[in-house]
Protein backbone atom coordinates (compact mmCIF):
# COMPACT_ATOMS: atom_id res chain seq x y z
CA UNK A 1 0.00 0.00 0.00
CA UNK A 2 1.36 3.16 -0.81
CA UNK A 3 0.61 6.41 0.13
CA UNK A 4 0.88 9.64 -2.02
CA UNK A 5 -0.09 13.55 -2.34
CA UNK A 6 2.07 14.91 -5.43
CA UNK A 7 3.77 13.76 -8.06
CA UNK A 8 4.94 10.14 -7.56
CA UNK A 9 8.26 9.42 -8.13
CA UNK A 10 9.42 7.44 -5.53
CA UNK A 11 5.98 5.71 -6.12
CA UNK A 12 7.35 4.91 -9.83
CA UNK A 13 10.88 3.87 -8.31
CA UNK A 14 8.92 1.33 -6.15
CA UNK A 15 7.13 0.25 -8.92
CA UNK A 16 10.05 -0.31 -11.20
CA UNK A 17 11.84 -1.82 -8.38
CA UNK A 18 9.05 -4.18 -8.05
CA UNK A 19 9.19 -5.02 -11.74
CA UNK A 20 12.64 -5.62 -11.62
CA UNK A 21 12.79 -8.17 -8.97
CA UNK A 22 13.94 -6.33 -6.28
CA UNK A 23 11.12 -5.79 -4.23
CA UNK A 24 9.68 -9.12 -3.39
CA UNK A 25 5.87 -8.06 -3.16
CA UNK A 26 3.15 -5.76 -5.07
CA UNK A 27 1.39 -2.74 -4.41
CA UNK A 28 -2.50 -3.33 -3.55
CA UNK A 29 -3.32 0.23 -4.26
CA UNK A 30 -2.56 3.41 -3.98
CA UNK A 31 -4.26 6.05 -2.28
CA UNK A 32 -3.99 9.98 -2.98
CA UNK A 33 -5.49 12.50 -0.34
CA UNK A 34 -5.03 14.92 -3.18
CA UNK A 35 -7.47 15.57 -5.95
CA UNK A 36 -5.41 15.54 -9.56
CA UNK A 37 -1.62 14.12 -7.78
CA UNK A 38 -0.10 12.49 -10.78
CA UNK A 39 1.06 9.69 -9.02
CA UNK A 40 -2.32 8.48 -9.55
CA UNK A 41 -1.61 8.42 -13.54
CA UNK A 42 1.20 6.69 -12.65
CA UNK A 43 -0.37 3.95 -10.34
CA UNK A 44 -3.15 4.07 -13.37
CA UNK A 45 -0.28 3.46 -16.24
CA UNK A 46 1.47 0.35 -14.30
CA UNK A 47 -2.03 -1.21 -14.42
CA UNK A 48 -2.36 -0.83 -10.09
CA UNK A 49 -5.38 0.33 -8.23
CA UNK A 50 -5.50 3.70 -7.46
CA UNK A 51 -7.87 5.38 -5.05
CA UNK A 52 -8.47 9.23 -4.36
CA UNK A 53 -9.69 9.90 -0.39
CA UNK A 54 -9.89 13.84 -1.06
CA UNK A 55 -9.10 15.29 3.08
CA UNK A 56 -10.83 18.68 2.25
CA UNK A 57 -14.18 17.05 2.60
CA UNK A 58 -13.51 16.04 5.89
CA UNK A 59 -14.56 17.80 9.08
CA UNK A 60 -11.28 16.87 11.02
CA UNK A 61 -7.94 15.69 10.79
CA UNK A 62 -8.89 12.20 12.79
CA UNK A 63 -12.67 11.76 10.52
CA UNK A 64 -10.55 11.80 7.45
CA UNK A 65 -7.92 9.43 9.23
CA UNK A 66 -10.49 7.15 10.42
CA UNK A 67 -11.13 6.72 6.61
CA UNK A 68 -8.09 6.09 5.68
CA UNK A 69 -7.64 3.21 7.48
CA UNK A 70 -10.55 1.87 6.89
CA UNK A 71 -9.49 2.27 3.11
CA UNK A 72 -6.13 0.93 3.88
CA UNK A 73 -7.77 -2.31 5.83
CA UNK A 74 -9.99 -3.01 2.79
CA UNK A 75 -6.59 -3.93 0.70
CA UNK A 76 -5.02 -5.96 4.28
CA UNK A 77 -1.67 -4.93 3.32
CA UNK A 78 1.52 -5.79 5.43
CA UNK A 79 3.54 -2.49 4.92
CA UNK A 80 2.05 1.50 4.57
CA UNK A 81 4.55 3.25 2.45
CA UNK A 82 4.14 6.52 2.47
CA UNK A 83 5.92 7.54 -0.62
CA UNK A 84 5.40 11.83 -0.36
CA UNK A 85 2.07 11.66 1.50
CA UNK A 86 1.67 15.13 2.57
CA UNK A 87 -0.31 14.91 5.71
CA UNK A 88 0.49 14.62 9.84
CA UNK A 89 -0.93 11.42 10.71
CA UNK A 90 -2.90 11.15 14.26
CA UNK A 91 -1.51 9.18 16.80
CA UNK A 92 -4.51 6.50 16.83
CA UNK A 93 -3.91 6.27 12.98
CA UNK A 94 0.06 5.46 13.53
CA UNK A 95 -1.06 2.80 16.68
CA UNK A 96 -2.92 0.91 14.45
CA UNK A 97 -0.68 0.56 11.81
CA UNK A 98 2.59 0.93 13.78
CA UNK A 99 6.42 -0.97 12.86
CA UNK A 100 4.33 -1.23 9.18
CA UNK A 101 4.85 1.92 8.31
CA UNK A 102 7.92 3.64 6.49
CA UNK A 103 8.51 7.23 5.15
CA UNK A 104 11.22 9.09 3.39
CA UNK A 105 12.19 12.63 4.16
CA UNK A 106 14.71 14.16 2.62
CA UNK A 107 16.65 15.80 4.52
CA UNK A 108 19.40 13.76 7.40
CA UNK A 109 17.33 12.99 9.97
CA UNK A 110 17.14 14.44 12.89
CA UNK A 111 18.12 17.63 10.73
CA UNK A 112 15.47 19.57 9.55
CA UNK A 113 12.39 17.60 10.03
CA UNK A 114 9.69 19.69 8.32
CA UNK A 115 9.24 21.18 4.48
CA UNK A 116 11.70 23.54 2.60
CA UNK A 117 14.74 21.07 3.77
CA UNK A 118 16.67 21.93 0.97
CA UNK A 119 16.40 25.81 1.23
CA UNK A 120 17.28 25.44 5.10
CA UNK A 121 20.12 22.59 4.02
CA UNK A 122 21.72 25.87 2.35
CA UNK A 123 20.58 28.49 4.59
CA UNK A 124 22.38 27.00 7.11
CA UNK A 125 25.50 26.18 5.36
CA UNK A 126 26.04 22.58 6.04
CA UNK A 127 28.74 20.56 3.82
CA UNK A 128 26.28 17.36 3.59
CA UNK A 129 22.61 17.14 3.32
CA UNK A 130 20.62 14.15 1.94
CA UNK A 131 17.48 11.74 2.39
CA UNK A 132 16.01 9.34 5.55
CA UNK A 133 13.96 6.43 4.79
CA UNK A 134 12.30 5.52 9.28
CA UNK A 135 9.31 4.18 10.34
CA UNK A 136 6.61 6.16 11.07
CA UNK A 137 5.90 7.60 14.56
CA UNK A 138 3.88 10.04 16.70
CA UNK A 139 6.67 12.33 16.34
CA UNK A 140 6.75 14.31 13.02
CA UNK A 141 10.10 13.06 10.81
CA UNK A 142 11.32 11.92 14.24
CA UNK A 143 10.67 8.04 13.72
CA UNK A 144 13.54 5.55 14.41
CA UNK A 145 16.05 5.67 11.13
CA UNK A 146 16.38 2.84 8.93
CA UNK A 147 18.89 3.97 6.16
CA UNK A 148 20.21 7.83 4.63
CA UNK A 149 20.99 8.60 1.54
CA UNK A 150 24.08 11.44 2.11
CA UNK A 151 25.68 14.07 -1.01
CA UNK A 152 28.07 16.70 -0.92
CA UNK A 153 26.05 20.30 -0.72
CA UNK A 154 28.58 21.98 -3.55
CA UNK A 155 29.68 25.43 -3.93
CA UNK A 156 26.81 27.59 -5.52
CA UNK A 157 24.47 25.20 -4.94
CA UNK A 158 21.05 25.76 -5.30
CA UNK A 159 17.80 24.32 -3.46
CA UNK A 160 16.43 22.83 -6.82
CA UNK A 161 19.87 21.58 -7.53
CA UNK A 162 20.18 20.07 -4.27
CA UNK A 163 16.73 18.84 -4.32
CA UNK A 164 17.29 16.81 -7.58
CA UNK A 165 20.39 15.40 -6.59
CA UNK A 166 18.59 14.15 -3.42
CA UNK A 167 15.46 13.12 -5.12
CA UNK A 168 17.82 10.47 -7.03
CA UNK A 169 18.89 8.87 -3.72
CA UNK A 170 15.40 8.90 -2.26
CA UNK A 171 14.68 6.44 -5.53
CA UNK A 172 17.83 4.17 -4.34
CA UNK A 173 17.43 4.05 -1.04
CA UNK A 174 13.32 3.87 -0.68
CA UNK A 175 13.04 0.29 -2.53
CA UNK A 176 16.31 -1.14 -1.03
CA UNK A 177 14.41 -0.27 2.54
CA UNK A 178 11.11 -1.34 1.28
CA UNK A 179 12.50 -4.33 -0.18
CA UNK A 180 14.13 -5.63 3.11
CA UNK A 181 10.50 -5.24 5.28
CA UNK A 182 8.89 -7.42 2.22
CA UNK A 183 11.75 -10.23 2.41
CA UNK A 184 10.96 -10.60 6.26
CA UNK A 185 14.75 -8.81 6.73
CA UNK A 186 13.65 -5.32 8.14
CA UNK A 187 11.38 -5.04 11.68
CA UNK A 188 10.35 -2.62 14.02
CA UNK A 189 11.71 -4.40 17.53
CA UNK A 190 10.52 -2.62 21.21
CA UNK A 191 11.34 0.60 19.09
CA UNK A 192 14.51 -0.02 17.01
CA UNK A 193 14.62 -1.19 13.99
CA UNK A 194 16.34 -4.47 13.19
CA UNK A 195 17.83 -6.10 9.84
CA UNK A 196 18.83 -9.71 10.00
CA UNK A 197 17.67 -9.92 13.40
CA UNK A 198 20.87 -7.40 14.36
CA UNK A 199 19.22 -3.62 16.10
CA UNK A 200 20.05 -0.43 13.91
CA UNK A 201 21.72 1.50 16.70
CA UNK A 202 22.37 4.08 13.93
CA UNK A 203 20.74 3.79 10.36
CA UNK A 204 22.74 2.65 7.71
CA UNK A 205 24.52 4.55 5.40
CA UNK A 206 24.41 5.82 1.26
CA UNK A 207 26.52 8.25 -0.64
CA UNK A 208 26.07 9.81 -3.59
CA UNK A 209 28.03 8.47 -6.44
Amino acid sequence: MVLVSGRGSNLQALMEAIQRGVIHGRIAAVIANRPGAHALERARRAGVTERLLDHRVFASREAFDRALAALIDEYAPHLVVMAGFMRILTPAFIARFRGRMLNIHPSLLPAFPGLNTHQRAIAAGVSEHGATVHFVTDEVDGGPPVVQARVAVRPGESPETLAARVLAQEHQIFPEAVAWFCSGRLQLVDGLPQLDGRPLERPLQRTED
